[in-house]
């Protein structure tokens, strides 16, 4: 794929991990941010996964810091919007984009969860907007998600995954625009679940992060639910299910343990407790285990 302006919406987490991952495909990439904070830490934060990834030094030549939106996506084929997940917020900025931006220029929104319907509802060319749901950190997990909503062309979702298929991500077309897409609607699932027995006493946080890792979790890079499933057969599936499925959390809010937590600010690692308990050094030795895991994985399959 020949060389393309990109302009990215946030230099925070998303965002430079999504500029990282463009530039190093040879694009030329303008990320926007109006921190002067984030526009600075941002080199070192790239070089970080440069030296992680193994990269080619060049690339982050191809990545400039603006203060201005104009400046960042002039000319842009394609922009990438990382911002906080604040719908007021994406709608202004979509706003602003459809009005400094070439009408073909595709809009896609990194939320992770709110549809793009919602986003781009107020503007005049909606066939161009997508979402497109990076996994964290998106330069090192290869899923996107590539939401068509109901004003999306197939030309923009032919483009979009062409993009980042392109840029070695795995992209997957996801239909319907619906809350959550497909991976977080599934991952919260198991979160309701798993929270569920928490507050009933049938096993504490450890034993459930063990459960998984150690039991299904294990074979789920190489197998997914529903291979799993016609592996072993629908029908154990459904003698199963049928035993189950009345027994699963079927709460439509989150529970009244999850809400005390957090109201007593035990919000996980950053306040040394949530589901677990956190000691000192702890939550950065879990960081670190993550970004080297996911590290060698990306190596791995780009080598």
């Amino acid at each position: 794929m020949k060389s393309l302006n990109i302009g990215i919406i946030g230099a925070g987490l998303m965002g430079h991990g999504i500029a990282y991952l463009l530039a190093a495909a040879g694009h030329i990439v303008r990320v926007y941010d109006p921190s002067a904070e984030w526009r600075a830490s941002m080199p070192e934060r790239l070089k970080s996964a440069r030296d992680l990834l193994d990269g080619d030094p060049v690339l982050l030549d191809r990545i400039s810091a603006h203060d201005q939106m104009a400046s960042a996506m002039k000319d842009v084929a394609f922009v990438f919007e990382a911002a906080p997940e604040k719908l007021p917020l994406k709608q202004q900025l979509f706003a602003e984009l459809e009005a400094l931006t070439a009408p073909d220029t595709i809009l896609a929104s990194n939320s992770s969860a709110i549809p793009s319907t919602r986003i781009g509802e107020k503007l005049k060319h909606r066939d161009r907007v997508v979402g497109t749901h990076f996994w964290n950190p998106p330069h090192l997990v290869p899923l996107v998600e590539v939401i068509q909503n109901e004003k999306t062309s197939d030309e923009t979702i032919r483009k979009s995954m062409d993009l980042l298929r392109d840029a070695g991500r795995k992209p997957v077309h996801v239909k319907k625009d619906i809350p959550g897409f497909v991976g977080n609607r599934l991952q919260h699932a198991i979160k309701r679940e798993a929270i569920a027995m928490i507050a009933a006493g049938v096993c504490d946080a450890e034993t459930i992060d063990e459960v998984v890792k150690s039991g299904f979790g294990a074979r789920m890079a190489v197998l997914g639910p529903m291979e799993q499933s016609d592996l072993v057969g629908l029908d154990l599936t459904l003698d199963i299910q049928n035993v189950l499925l009345a027994d699963l959390d079927r709460s439509t809010e989150p529970t009244a343990f999850l809400k005390d937590k957090v109201a007593r600010g035990k919000v996980g690692m950053r306040a040394g407790e949530g589901l677990r308990k956190w000691g000192p050094g702890e939550a950065d030795a879990v960081r670190e285990r993550l970004r080297r895991f996911l590290a060698e994985q990306a190596k791995t399959k780009t080598s």
